[in-house]
């Protein structure tokens, strides 16, 4: 069986998706498109050469009959209206972060879906399909390092256009927030940020870097760096301190180099060509679950429940105080996908 997918949005993240799926990945075909820019839509058509409808909105795309599931990669404030519509319809849909633009509206798609009674939602957060978050979960998992403590981590991005306000925390923390939760297999209970010193390199009116400590359910402490004006690369590090050992993500595979009386390697500094595999893999285990009429990946709840740190995070940023994270008890209805398999 070829997946029939409908794409929501011909933006940068919706053009990779359609080229990866029609050039790179197999078992699903692109045939129908949307964009609140047409033109956009129709020339991402031609350009990639692909036998697809090009659609007025995002509903009709979710109602053609010949459209299995759909992809939402359109600007983010739309993703719950169309998420919710696809529930409706009763059609599989992969939805780029964010689920939703508030926890609230991640809520909503929450219970819409278990009112439906089948699991029709996945979240795009990539890094839990990152070879090296793979390799180092199964570390943790296999207790090579004894019971976590503590985790270590750092996001860092060389400098950011169009940030503001809270969005170091809302845009890019929130890969963390996700993939820490898979990695541990564990709840979050409290967060705090503390502001160090601003770097004269970021925008006016934007804080940069930030330190966010997270606790969980299980005791674990965790502290992220989040530095989006780092200037020298795109670094993400993740250290699991356990009581036996620790264990670090491994560094993306580059050529050691001597030369000119230096030893190097080199350092990413394009967030898309360190997860550039992870997207592929991503997309692929999507496609091949859906075709079987599972749902394997993060869950509209995993979703929800990113929303919710996410809030307390900034909350907490904003009051400097430590913040309870609260949230209702996880569904039985999402239970046994709360690990990925």
């Amino acid at each position: 069986m070829t997946l029939r997918l409908g794409v929501i949005g011909t933006g940068a993240i919706g053009q990779d998706h359609i080229r990866r799926i029609t050039d790179s990945l197999t078992g699903a075909e692109i045939v129908a498109v949307t964009d609140i820019n047409a033109a956009q839509a129709r020339a991402v058509v031609e350009n990639e050469k692909i036998n697809a409808k090009v659609y007025e909105n995002g509903h009709d795309v979710i109602n053609a009959t010949d459209v299995d599931g759909i992809l939402v990669t359109s600007w983010g404030p739309s993703h719950e209206e169309f998420v919710l519509a696809s529930i409706t319809a009763g059609k599989p849909v992969f939805c780029e972060k964010p689920l939703a633009r508030t926890a609230e509206g991640c809520k909503r798609i929450v219970d819409a879906e278990i009112a439906h009674g089948k699991q029709l939602v996945q979240v795009g957060f990539m890094r839990r399909y990152d070879k090296g978050y793979r390799a180092l979960k199964n570390v943790v998992d296999n207790g090579k390092v004894g019971a976590p403590l503590m985790v270590h981590c750092a996001h860092r991005a060389p400098s950011v256009s169009n940030f503001s306000g809270d969005m170091a925390i809302t845009d890019a923390f929130v890969h963390e927030i996700d993939v820490l939760r898979w990695l541990l297999n564990d709840d979050y209970v409290s967060a705090q940020v503390i502001l160090p010193k601003n770097t004269t390199l970021a925008d006016k009116g934007l804080q940069d870097p930030h330190i966010v400590l997270l606790e969980t359910k299980q005791g674990i402490r965790i502290d992220t760096e989040i530095f989006v004006n780092c200037q020298y690369g795109y670094d993400i590090q993740c250290q699991v301190v356990g009581e036996t050992g620790t264990a670090n993500l491994p560094e993306p595979l580059s050529v050691l180099l001597r030369s000119e009386a230096k030893l190097s390697t080199e350092i990413l500094v394009d967030w898309k060509d360190r997860f550039i595999d992870s997207y592929d893999t991503e997309l692929q285990e999507w496609i091949n679950s859906t075709v079987k009429g599972e749902m394997h990946g993060p869950s509209a709840w995993d979703g929800f429940v990113v929303a919710v740190t996410a809030d307390a995070c900034v909350k907490a940023k904003h009051t400097g105080e430590i913040v309870p994270i609260t949230m209702p008890e996880r569904p039985v209805f999402y239970d046994k996908f709360f690990v990925l398999q």
